[in-house]
Formats: structure tokens, sequence, C-alpha cells
């Protein structure tokens, strides 16, 4: 009885899977109004997206974030964040906001209509503004990802680089963001939806990624495919991923390659160009709901989904089937169905990948992890077959290739007077001592006199001088080489932005100089505290304007306990305990 009320349970879901997708709402014009409107929009007030913002507004205006029909109003927002519904009941787990600055929102009259434009000038819609409002961010951070801890990369987002004031209201589209590469596989909902219907695809299970696929990975979409009997689209997010992930580039060259290794018609490839959160079981099952919008009946939900990895207690954020448990909860008004899968390891006695549930103690079990791989890319060592295929092996080697040494910036951050100049000169002649690498320094006051001369001391020009010094950084790090950069950067949204662009090349060492504001007082020749203390200098770190403290950096030094060398000698053997010295 019970395995026929599963069978009637199964086609009772099967039953409310709408064919490849239902309703699809697609947001942009025609194409006569949509050049009526584009020749409108330069007379409007004007917003520069930033990436998250690019993503979403194109998954909004595409239609792979059905239902929504703009960015979220305060109503839809508060419900979405405490119940993951938007106000009418429709479930729906990320808030999806335009958030912008105090003083863009404050210029903005009753009902305005906004331009949205890429960084290029390029406008991309039209918002028409319904609702402007605060968010209690820190609400928000508790509610969707469940902690607000910033080594959650979501949740640092979320609180140190989100605009304090969000607007909310429909879209009309003019144009889609441009994207150059990879055209081929780059697919709106309805483009892929047609796919299905011309190539006789009815069912179909998608898999999410962020990184690489080897081994493991082939044969567990294999399976999933063959458990529900559907045909597999692999949709990889090309948006924006982790910190430290491998680029997109280096992955979908990768993904192609992988698929030679399907059995044929029964795999495709597209590109999903979505901003990950990290939310782990919140994003699975907004995964989920996107990949319905895209035409797919099946969803694979794998072990530990979007999650960001361990927080600053050294505990994950979240279980690792929590996504898999909510999914199922949801199962019955999803629309799409959910095809939980354990992990694949490799068991070495027989040769083959078996599901982790199905490894016995018998079993010799073998893997290789992320940092594992990349050691044996750096160091040359050879990559077993058992664990990748060779054609990827071959595109990782050409990223990474043998014994070049991965470039990295040491970030010191600290109060004026802390030692952080010193002490940066003190590690780049040791490494200058050992080494022949080339080494670029980015001082504070050097940078402050001519790469960011003009640059004053408000907020907004002290962040502006830390995404330049991230900038410059970033290049050098791009071509291998050792960028050591020593400013104040008291904000830690302005760090994590540094440490962003940074990681798209290479390691951030984020190193705080903690020596207590008084030893820093004491030290003071220039009498900089004193003229803070007396109302003299407005602004000054440490007295009338914070230092945020950085919560989780790689390194932390205090020059009032060490002596420079001592320190020096502190960063530079942690340098070499990582393999970079």
């Amino acid at each position: 009885m019970k395995a026929v009320a599963a069978e009637i349970a199964s086609a009772e879901l099967d039953a409310l899977i709408p064919p490849h997708g239902g309703v699809l709402r697609d947001l942009y014009l025609p194409t006569t109004e949509a050049a009526a409107l584009k020749r409108h929009s330069a007379s409007l007030p004007q917003w520069t997206l930033n990436q998250r913002q690019l993503c979403d507004l194109e998954l909004l205006l595409n239609g792979g974030f059905s239902p929504l029909q703009g960015f979220l109003g305060r109503a839809d927002y508060d419900r979405v964040v405490k119940e993951m519904r938007l106000a009418d009941g429709t479930l729906w787990p990320m808030p999806i906001t335009l958030d912008v600055d105090e003083a863009f929102a404050a210029s903005l009259p009753e009902g305005a209509q906004i331009s949205l434009n890429d960084v290029q000038g390029t406008p991309l819609a039209v918002l028409t503004v319904e609702d402007v409002y605060f968010p209690d961010r820190i609400a928000e951070a508790r509610f969707v990802f469940g902690t607000t801890d910033r080594t959650h990369p979501g949740v640092a987002e979320l609180l140190d680089r989100t605009g304090p004031v969000y607007l909310g209201g429909r879209l009309q589209g003019i144009q889609p963001p441009a994207h150059y590469d990879f055209a081929a596989l780059r697919h709106s909902p309805r483009q892929l939806r047609d796919w299905f219907r011309q190539h006789g695809w009815d069912r179909i299970v998608a898999f999410q990624t962020r990184n690489p696929m080897h081994r493991a990975h082939r044969e567990l979409t294999l399976r999933a495919a063959e458990q529900v009997g559907a045909k597999l689209l692999i949709q990889p997010s090309v948006g924006r991923t982790k910190p430290g992930d491998v680029d997109h580039y280096t992955r979908v060259r990768c993904y192609r390659a992988l698929l030679e290794n399907y059995p044929r018609d029964r795999a495709t490839l597209s590109l999903l160009p979505l901003a990950m959160r990290m939310g782990g079981p919140r994003e699975a099952l907004w995964h989920a709901i996107i990949r319905k919008n895209y035409g797919a009946s099946h969803f694979i939900v794998g072990r530990d989904h979007a999650g960001p990895g361990k927080g600053t207690d050294g505990k994950p954020f979240y279980d690792p089937y929590d996504a898999q448990r909510l999914l199922a909860a949801h199962e019955h008004e999803l629309g799409i169905r959910i095809v939980p899968f354990p992990a694949m390891v490799y068991a070495a006695n027989r040769d083959t990948y078996l599901p982790q549930t199905e490894v016995s103690s018998q079993d010799d079990i073998r893997d290789i992890s992320g940092t594992e791989l990349r050691r044996r890319l750096h160091s040359g060592e050879a990559i077993p077959e058992w664990f990748t295929f060779p054609e990827v092996v071959d595109i990782l080697r050409e990223r990474h290739p043998a014994n070049a040494r991965q470039g990295y910036t040491l970030f010191f951050t600290g109060l004026s007077g802390s030692g952080k100049s010193t002490l940066a000169q003190a590690v780049l002649a040791r490494l200058l001592e050992t080494g022949s690498r080339p080494v670029t320094v980015l001082d504070g006051d050097e940078v402050r006199r001519h790469l960011s001369k003009g640059l004053g001391f408000s907020r907004e020009d002290r962040d502006a001088n830390i995404t330049r010094i991230g900038y410059v950084a970033s290049e050098v790090v791009r071509h291998g080489g050792i960028a050591i950069c020593a400013p104040i950067a008291p904000y830690a949204g302005a760090r994590a932005d540094a440490r962003q662009l940074v990681q798209a090349h290479g390691r951030f060492v984020e190193i705080h100089v903690s020596t207590p504001l008084e030893v820093c007082e004491a030290r003071d020749r220039k009498g900089l505290y004193a003229a803070a203390r007396a109302g003299k200098i407005k602004g000054f770190t440490g007295i009338d304007d914070p230092y945020e403290v950085p919560s989780s950096p790689e390194l932390r030094v205090d020059t009032s306990q060490l002596s420079v060398g001592e320190a020096a000698e502190r960063v530079v053997e942690w340098l070499r305990e990582q393999a970079l010295a």
C-alpha cells in the first residue's frame, strides 16, 4: 500500500508541473516602444548598475525571475524576508532589491522614473519607482542567511556593500546587457524553452554548479537523469559567484570539454547570468524556481547546495541536507520536481563511483580536495584519471601552469601610527632578500599623492581611494606579482571590495596591525591625534570617525607587543606555510 501511495503522490506532483516551465514574464518592450523609451531615458535620472544589480536586472527582464515584474517594494520585501513569500502569498525566497545611496534616493520626486544603465552608460531598462524604503539589513541577514557573520559572503555583501535605501517598482526593458563571451551558450528562458521543444525534450533535469566539473559530477548528473528518465541541462552560474572561485571563462571551457563525455543527445550546456548569494537552503529553493522558468521539469539538489563553507566559529553555516529538506517541504507548489542526490565518491577497490550512501566499510575511498587539486596543478604533479578527464586537466593546467607562482596582495590595515607602513617595508625587504619576484608597494601616503590625488577624506572619497588601490593591486596580482598595500582602510566594505578585486586573480592576505589607539597616539610625531582631539581636524580615524576592526583577517599583529622584525618574521613565516614565499 505504501508503494502505491508513493506512486500516486508522485503522479500528483508530475501533474502540477507545467510543460516547459509555465507562465513566463518577459519585461522587454516591443522594438518600436523600446526605441522610444531609450530616447526618453536620456532625460531621466541615471543609475549605473553594479555587477549584482546587472545580473538581477537581466534575469528580471528575460523572465528568469518570473513572476517578479520589477524590484521588490516594501510589502513584498518584508514578507519575502520573513516568510519566503511575496505579499500575495506566492513562494519566493530571495529579496531582489535595487539598493541606492541616500543622496540619489532623496533626489527623486514621487513616482519618478529612472534609467538603469550598464557601466558604459547604455540604458537597459526604465524603473518606475513605486516605493522608497530603508531596510533593516541586520534583520535581512538573520532571516535570509541565518547569520550576521561577515565571513558569509552574502552577509558581507549585504552589510558592507549594499546601499542603505531600496527602490521598488515595475520595469520596462529596453535591451539586454551585452555579453561578448560564449554567445552561443547564452539563452534567455524563452530561447531555451524553444530549444527543448524543437528537440523534443519534455523531461529535463537541471544541474547547478559554480565550480569546474569532474568525473564525480558526471556520474552524479547521469544517474540523476536516468533515475527520472530525463535529459540533462548543465546550467552553471556565470554571473557573480563566491570570491576566489575559478573564473567563468576557464570553467565554461571545462564544461564544454566535459560535455563530450556524455552520451550523445542526452545533455546540453547553457549559461546562467546569476549573481549568487551563497544562501544555502533559500538559495537552493531560488535556483529551483529559476530552472523552472528556464523550462526544466526536474532539479538536482546535492549535498550542501550553495553553501559558503564555515563561519568564524569553525562550523558550517548550513547542515549539508538542509536544502534538500526545505525543497521537499515546498515541492507541491514549486512547479518543478526535486531530485535529491548524495555526493558521489570513488571506490578504488571497485574502480567506480558510488553514491556516498552505498559505501561499505570495506571500500577504499579516494578523493582530491580543491586545495589538493590546486597544489597538484602548481607542482605539476599528476592528476589521476579516476578524478577527472584529461581534457579538463589540460584546460586547468593552461590556466594554472605548473611551477608558476601565484600573485598575491598583502593588505596591511590599521590606525595611523600602528606601524603598518614600517612593517610593510620590513616585509618587502625580507621578500626581496630571499627571492626575485616583482613587488609593488602601494603605501597609503604615496597613493594619496599620486593615484588618488584630489580625493578628500569623506567616506565616499576614502572608499574610492581603497577601490583604486584594490584595482591596481589586482592588476599586479593578475600578472603574477606581489602587491604590498598599507592604507588605513577604516571601512570593512571598502576592504571587502578590494579583496573581491584581487581574488579574481590571486590571493588576498589581510593583515590587521592591531596596535592599540593609545600606543598610536603616543607615537604620533606629527601631532595629528592631538589636533583631532582639539577639534582642529575633523573626521580623523579613531577619534571622531570609526575604524571598523577586521572580523577575520588572515593575520593579526600588534606592534606594541612585537618588534618590527618579529612582526615581519611572523608575516613571512605565514607566507611560507601557504607556499607563497
